[in-house]
């Protein structure tokens, strides 16, 4: 196992080796330049000249990807053009945002995701098992920021049962060492803190985790259905074990592989920002950060701020296939 994992990590080094490429050259092939974005009005060809030399992006492109990556390797991502912060000043802000929503999300998939794919399993053919489907169809369907909308029209605009936008209220004084809200408010036994940042993670959460949420209640129905039916499966019945031991050591511990797989992917997605979600619900997390980027040419923040999400996406797969082992002992990497 030890190999294994030692192994996956080498090989991050050609994969980021090509990320870095790709997402520098992709970047500079963009419309418009970061000088004219910033600037905007006071734009001046004088002034874009000054920019340019100043962030040296009037050098050559080679050297422009060089310097990138001895920055890198020492790892100096480099200043927002925008902002003028750090772009390790700026994933510090807005990484835990995006964690605690993809978190968020995910318990909301997994939670209802794995118990309905399971029923609709054990009815297979009924009615049941006809609306998991359907439900599951229309939640693969639907656009998130269509959902978004209804559920914040609903519950924030109508009903006025949640909040709408932002990670918690505008006058909240509570503080954040760590910038992770729930564990910060758990950390100062703050609990109207608590409540309000739970509230706030609600309908993003619901919004984000609906792809998850199908997605899972697919997998697992047809996981169970394929494993209900194995020799030790009917074997286990034959010997008379109680069928909720039988569904629960034999039949949903051997389903969880290819479920833990698609969790894995999943999460890995989320937490490469969720713009869509984000954007409706002014969420100031990875998504957002990136989408403003994007839109002010904001080179180091979109080179610093993919690589980043590349590695946390790849480490996730690591750790998903090392979760392997552990829900089937059978397996063993070598």
């Amino acid at each position: 196992m030890l190999r294994y994992v030692v192994r996956r990590l080498l090989l991050l080094v050609p994969i980021l080796l090509g990320v870095s490429i790709l997402i520098f050259f992709w970047i500079r092939a963009l419309p418009g330049n970061p000088a004219t974005a910033l600037l905007g009005e006071r734009s001046t060809p004088e002034l874009v000249k000054e920019y340019r030399q100043r962030y040296g992006l009037d050098r050559p492109i080679p050297v422009q990807y060089w310097k990138y990556v001895k920055n890198t390797l020492k790892g100096d991502l480099g200043t927002s053009i925008s902002s003028r912060r750090t772009v390790t000043y700026e994933i510090k802000q807005r990484f835990p945002a995006t964690i605690e929503l993809a978190v968020a999300a995910m318990i909301i998939a997994v939670c209802l995701g794995i118990p309905l794919g399971f029923l609709a399993a054990k009815r297979h053919g009924g009615l049941f098992d006809h609306l998991t489907l359907i439900g599951s169809l229309l939640g693969i369907s639907i656009p998130i920021f269509f959902l978004a909308i209804i559920l914040k029209y609903l519950f924030a605009v109508k009903w006025q049962w949640l909040p709408s936008v932002g990670r918690a209220d505008v006058l909240s004084d509570a503080k954040h060492p760590t910038n992770f809200y729930v564990l910060d408010a758990l950390i100062e036994r703050d609990w109207s803190a608590l409540w309000d940042t739970i509230k706030h993670l609600v309908l993003p959460g619901i919004a984000l985790g609906s792809i998850p949420l199908a997605v899972i209640t697919r997998i697992t129905r047809a996981a169970v259905l394929d494993v209900q039916n194995e020799d030790y499966v009917r074997t286990a019945r034959a010997k008379g074990l109680a069928p909720l031991t039988v569904d629960r050591r034999h039949v949903l511990r051997n389903a969880m592989l290819p479920v833990s797989t698609i969790i894995g992917l999943q999460t890995g997605l989320l937490l490469s920002g969720a713009v869509l979600t984000e954007t409706v619900f002014a969420y100031p997390g990875m998504g957002s950060w990136l989408r403003d980027a994007i839109f002010n040419s904001d080179y180091p923040v979109l080179q610093g701020g993919i690589l980043f999400l590349a590695i946390v996406f790849v480490l996730v797969n690591l750790l998903v296939d090392i979760s392997y082992a552990i829900i089937n002992p059978r397996i063993r990497y070598s």
